[in-house]
């Protein structure tokens, strides 16, 4: 065995872990603003948490469900957790991203429920600037 073949399994593996995690991040909204005025306050919001963003075959008949579209059962929206750093038309620098890197080994749930169902534990992030009101004098 030449040291090719050696290595030839590492490299697929390392080829079939890059082509997993690229594309598992995705950014639901992204602004940068500056504050225009420098007396202006901004307080920073920032948090993270698990999320369910499961899906299920829109077609629900078992093994003909893998080449049918799927649908979210629940669908991530950035104002969710951007409500929870404030009113909405105080942030400024607003970024949401949603990490989907769990559900490539939880996608043995589709397997196992012949394409109908994948379970997809995602992980939400966000981080937001709050423009606090200025100080009158």
């Amino acid at each position: 065995m030449n040291d090719w073949q050696k290595l030839q399994p590492a490299v697929f593996l390392f080829a079939i872990f890059l082509i997993a995690i690229t594309g598992c991040t995705k950014t639901l909204v992204q602004d940068k603003v500056t504050a225009a005025d420098p007396q202006e306050k901004v307080a920073h919001c920032s948090g993270s948490e698990s999320a369910d963003n499961s899906s299920i075959a829109v077609l629900p008949i078992p093994v003909a469900a893998f080449f049918v579209p799927h649908a979210d059962l629940n669908d991530i929206q950035a104002d969710d957790y951007l409500n929870k750093c404030g009113e909405s038309s105080k942030l400024v620098n607003r970024k949401v991203k949603v990490n989907k890197s769990a559900c490539i080994p939880a996608g043995l749930t589709r397997i196992i429920t012949l394409g109908i169902w994948q379970w997809c534990p995602a992980n939400v992030s966000w981080d937001a600037d709050i423009k606090e009101a200025k100080a009158q004098n």
